[in-house]
């Protein structure tokens, strides 16, 4: 199974992660997106990405106010030795915080994580009391004293991740990532400079909601009456509406002949895209609440779309 290094650092990572916000247990303003999942789900959600060579799992202090991470950190601990060699991420929310607080606060995500170690430490969203250039003083403060590995953003513009590397180079660091929503039905980081600027620097694309909170799935498409029964901030956050599938119909109807082809999903066709149409530039973070998900994700890393698929979808908009 393929492995990357993330962009400049030496951390090697499988091409798709595991988004774990849908394991915040039902909590928090944020949390309460997804509805809580038993724990031995989780677990064997868990064990079937590890298995299926997934071998790292993002996750954040918003989510649940902690809860993904203890989680997770519960069920890695229960699937040792498979997972020895599992790499975490996770990240700090600055909304209302200053950067001060990034090493005040490191100590309950260590913590919650059960002291596990944070190989990437993001900062969640590009608005805070700081600038980014004073988050990245802290952050490279915990590098520096070993408490991380290494250093990401998310959401950040182009603008600001440029300041975040030369900060971080001016310790010795460089910026590993930045976490954006990119997938075939949300290609603003291919027009508002992040991807270019990404590939500039050297700094890896982490995309979350990879499969447009499902719309990708094609489930929609075949389904139409299934959109009653998304919740309104889903519609509205997510953008799962009826005009949404009628417009990337065309789309769907390419990676169902593709899926077709290849004898796998339309999920793992849109994620296929994603991880090799950049060449390793772009790492996806889909999110699984059922183990068959898990597995599906795991099986979007065994095969390769050609040249001309990956450039054919792409050409779709």
């Amino acid at each position: 199974m393929e492995i990357r290094q993330l962009g400049a650092t030496d951390l090697k990572l499988s091409p798709i992660g595991l988004g774990t916000w849908q394991f915040s247990g039902g909590r928090g303003l944020i949390g309460q997106y997804w509805s809580a999942l038993p724990d031995d789900q989780v677990r064997e959600i868990i064990r079937i990405c590890l298995e299926g060579s997934i071998n790292w799992f993002d996750t954040a202090e918003i989510y649940g106010n902690g809860e993904s991470e203890r989680v997770l950190a519960a069920s890695l601990q229960a699937l040792a030795p498979l997972s020895d060699e599992a790499r975490i991420a996770t990240k700090w929310w600055p909304i209302m915080r200053t950067a001060a607080n990034i090493p005040r606060s490191i100590g309950e995500r260590q913590k919650a994580l059960a002291g596990r170690t944070i190989d990437l430490y993001q900062v969640h969203q590009p608005f805070s009391f700081s600038s980014a250039a004073s988050e990245m003083k802290q952050m490279a403060k915990l590098a520096e004293q070993g408490l991380i590995r290494h250093i990401g953003v998310s959401n950040f513009s182009a603008k600001k991740m440029r300041e975040a590397d030369r900060t971080l180079r001016e310790h010795g660091l460089r910026l590993a990532s930045n976490q954006v929503k990119y997938s075939l039905l949300d290609r603003q980081i291919e027009n508002n400079g992040i991807l270019e600027t990404a590939k500039e620097l050297g700094v890896a694309i982490i995309a979350y909601s990879p499969l447009k909170q499902g719309l990708l799935s094609g489930k929609f498409h075949r389904n139409p009456e299934l959109l009653e029964g998304i919740s309104a901030m889903r519609r509205i956050n997510g953008g799962v509406k009826r005009e949404a599938v009628e417009r990337s119909r065309p789309l769907m109807t390419r990676m169902e002949q593709l899926a077709s082809q290849y004898e796998v999903s339309p999920t793992q066709i849109a994620l296929n895209w994603l991880i090799h149409a950049h060449g390793d530039t772009v790492f996806a973070i889909p999110g699984a609440s059922k183990p068959h998900h898990a597995a599906e994700l795991a099986g979007a890393m065994r095969f390769k779309l050609t040249a001309d698929e990956l450039a054919e979808l792409g050409s779709f908009h």
